[in-house]
C-alpha cells in the first residue's frame, strides 16, 4: 500500500527527491510555501489547434499536472487550478497535410482558426474541431482541467481590458521586441494584428495607437486607411505578447514549453513585467521527434496522433514515455510503444515493494496520483506485450483474439479475459501493431548449415519433454545448446539470434523459453521443421 497524500513520511520524502516534479514543484514553493492565500495556483498549458492534436500536445497536460500533483503534496494540499488555453484565434499559415478538402482550408489561410470551416464537417470550425479531438482524449484520460479558448476569450470581451493594458504600454513592447527582428521584420511588426473588415484576414501591419482606454487604432488594409476598435474579438495580439497578456490577464504561476520556445519565453517574460505581472516558473523540455530524427510538426503530420497510440498501446504507457527525462530528446514513433508497455508494467510490479524514497523515483507512483486515483501497486501482467507480439507473429495477420486466448490457456493460470482485462486491452492492441507493422516485415530467412544442426538438436530436445514443460526448464534447454561449442556459436547472442531470425521471422525476440512454453512445444517442433525443410 502506498502512503497517503497527508503522510509526514512521504512528505520528508518529497521534500529532497530528486524526481523532476518534485523539483519543479520546489520552485513553486519558494513562492507560495502554503499556496495563495486561499486562491488557487494556477498551471497553464498552451495549444495552438492549427493541426490535428498530437503526442506532443498532450503531454504538457499530462506533465503539468505531474508538477501540480508534486506541489499538493509539497503543501500539503493547498489549492490549484489548471488551464488548458488554446490560441485558436491564431491565423492559419499553411494547410496541414494530414487533413481533408485541403482546398477548403487554403481559401481560408490567414483567417482566425476558429472562423474557418471545418474540413471534416463535424463541428463549427477547424479550431473546434481540433479542440474538442484534445479535449475528448484529456476527458478520457481523467485529467482535471479547464479548457478556455482565446477566441472565447477574446470576442467575449474577457480581454478587453488586458488589450487596453497592451496599447498603454505599446512603445514599451515595441521597444523589446523591434531589437530581436531582422530590419524586414520590423517595417511590418505591430503586437496588434487586427482582423480586417474586408478580408476577414488576421492581418502583420503597421498600427498607429489612437486612443488606448477606448482600443481605438488606425491601420491600411486593401489600401485604405482604417479605424477601428480593436476590442470583442476585432483583433488578437501577436504572439509573444499575447502570450505575456496571458499570464498577467489570467493570473499564470507555473508553465512550461518546449526548447524552440525559449527566445519567446525571455521576451515574453520582459512583456509581462512591462504589463505589471511575471514570467510564470516552468520547464524548458527537449522536443519529441519523428523516426527520421526530425521535429514533430502539426502541418508535416509527421508525429504520432493520440489515436494511433492507443491504438496499439495502453494509455498508461503513454503516460510512462512521456514523464521520463523530459529534458532530453526523445524519438515518437510507433516502434517505442511495446517497450512503453512492457516498461511500464515492470516499473508497477515494482512498486509495492518500494520503501517511500524509491517510490518517489518511479514514473508509476505518478501516474497512479496523475487524476487521483491511488491505487494499482503491485500489479502485473502475467504475458508481456513483446512476448504477445511474438505470439502474434507466428499466428500471422488473420489471427483472432480468441486464437490467441487458446495459447494464453497454456500459460496464463486462470485465462479468462473477464480475469485479465488489462491483458485482454493489450491482446487486441498486439493483434492491431501485428496486423499492421509485423506481419507485413516478418521473413523467416533460411539457417545455415551450424544453425541447421543447432535446430536439429533443439528439436530432439523438444521431443523429449511435453506440453507441461516450464518457461525456465525450456530455457536452460535452449541455453546448453547454445554454450555447445560443437554448433559453433561465438557467443549465446548469435544463438537467439538465429532462433529469431529463423522461427520468428525478426531479428529481435523474446525469452524463448517462455515463447515456447507460451506458444507450445509441439508447435514449435513444427516451426522448427518448417525452418529445416527450407534449408534442405
Amino acid at each position: 500500500m502506498t502512503q497517503a497524500l497527508n503522510s509526514s513520511e512521504l512528505l520528508a520524502a518529497a521534500q529532497v527527491s530528486k524526481a523532476w516534479p518534485f523539483e519543479e514543484a520546489r520552485k513553486l514553493i519558494k513562492r507560495f510555501p502554503q499556496g495563495k492565500g486561499g486562491t488557487p495556483v494556477l498551471f497553464e498549458t498552451g495549444y495552438g489547434p492549427s493541426g490535428l492534436p498530437h503526442i506532443g500536445t498532450f503531454q504538457e497536460v499530462l506533465r503539468t499536472t505531474l508538477v501540480r500533483r508534486a506541489y499538493e503534496v509539497l503543501t500539503d494540499g493547498a489549492p490549484t487550478r489548471l488551464v488548458a488555453f488554446s490560441d485558436d484565434m491564431d491565423g492559419l499559415r499553411k494547410v496541414p497535410d494530414n487533413v481533408p478538402n485541403q482546398g477548403l482550408l487554403a481559401a481560408h489561410i490567414g483567417h482566425p482558426l476558429s472562423r474557418i470551416p471545418d474540413p471534416f464537417g463535424r463541428f463549427e470550425s477547424f479550431a473546434h474541431h481540433n479542440n474538442a479531438m484534445l479535449r475528448e482524449f484529456l476527458d478520457r484520460f481523467g485529467f482535471d482541467y479547464e479548457f478556455v479558448s482565446a477566441s472565447d476569450r477574446y470576442s467575449s470581451g474577457a480581454f478587453d481590458e488586458a488589450l487596453k493594458n497592451v496599447l498603454r504600454n505599446y512603445d514599451a513592447i515595441m521597444g523589446i521586441m523591434l531589437p530581436t527582428l531582422r530590419e524586414e521584420r520590423r517595417q511590418t511588426y505591430s503586437p496588434v494584428l487586427p482582423i480586417s473588415p474586408t478580408t476577414n484576414q488576421v492581418l502583420q501591419v503597421p498600427i498607429t495607437v489612437i486612443d488606448a482606454e477606448a482600443g481605438l487604432i488606425r491601420f491600411e488594409d486593401c489600401g485604405s486607411q482604417v479605424e477601428t476598435c480593436i476590442l470583442g474579438g476585432h483583433a488578437k495580439l501577436q504572439w509573444k505578447v499575447d502570450w505575456a497578456m496571458r499570464w498577467v490577464a489570467l493570473g499564470v504561476d507555473y508553465e512550461m514549453c518546449g526548447k524552440d520556445l525559449t527566445d519567446s519565453l525571455t521576451q515574453s517574460g520582459k512583456i509581462a513585467q512591462v504589463l505589471g505581472g511575471r514570467r510564470p516558473d516552468g520547464l524548458i523540455y527537449e522536443l519529441f521527434l519523428d523516426e527520421n530524427g526530425e521535429k514533430i510538426s502539426k502541418s508535416k503530420g509527421n508525429g504520432l496522433t493520440i489515436d494511433q497510440w492507443l491504438a496499439y498501446g495502453s494509455e498508461e504507457s503513454l503516460g510512462f514515455y512521456l514523464f521520463r527525462e523530459p529534458k532530453s530528446a526523445k524519438s515518437l514513433h510507433v516502434g517505442v510503444v511495446p517497450r512503453a508497455v512492457d516498461e511500464y508494467w515492470q516499473f508497477r510490479e515494482k512498486l509495492a515493494t518500494q520503501p517511500i524514497e524509491q517510490q518517489l523515483g518511479n514514473p508509476v507512483w505518478y501516474l497512479l496520483r496523475t487524476n487521483g486515483y491511488h491505487g494499482g501497486a503491485g500489479e502485473s501482467l502475467p504475458v508481456t506485450y513483446g512476448l504477445l507480439l511474438n505470439l502474434v507473429g507466428v499466428l500471422g495477420a488473420q489471427a483472432s483474439r480468441d486464437q490467441v486466448w487458446s495459447y494464453l490457456a497454456n500459460y496464463v493460470e486462470n485465462a479468462d479475459p473477464a480475469a485479465h482485462p488489462a491483458l485482454d486491452n493489450l491482446v487486441g492492441k498486439a493483434l492491431a501493431y501485428n496486423r499492421d507493422f509485423i506481419a507485413p516485415t516478418l521473413n523467416r530467412r533460411v539457417p545455415d548449415a551450424n544453425e541447421a544442426a543447432a535446430l536439429t538438436a533443439l528439436d530432439e530436445e523438444l521431443a523429449a519433454m511435453d506440453e507441461s514443460a516450464t518457461a525456465e526448464e525450456l530455457q536452460n534447454r535452449i541455453y546448453e545448446i547454445g554454450k555447445d561449442p560443437h554448433f559453433g556459436f561465438d557467443q549465446l547472442r548469435d544463438w537467439f539470434k538465429a532462433l529469431y531470425e529463423t522461427l520468428l521471422g525478426s531479428s529481435q525476440g523474446p525469452r524463448m523459453g517462455s515463447f515456447i512454453a507460451l506458444y507450445g512445444v509441439s508447435n514449435t517442433r513444427k516451426l522448427i521443421a518448417e525452418a529445416l525443410g527450407s534449408a534442405a
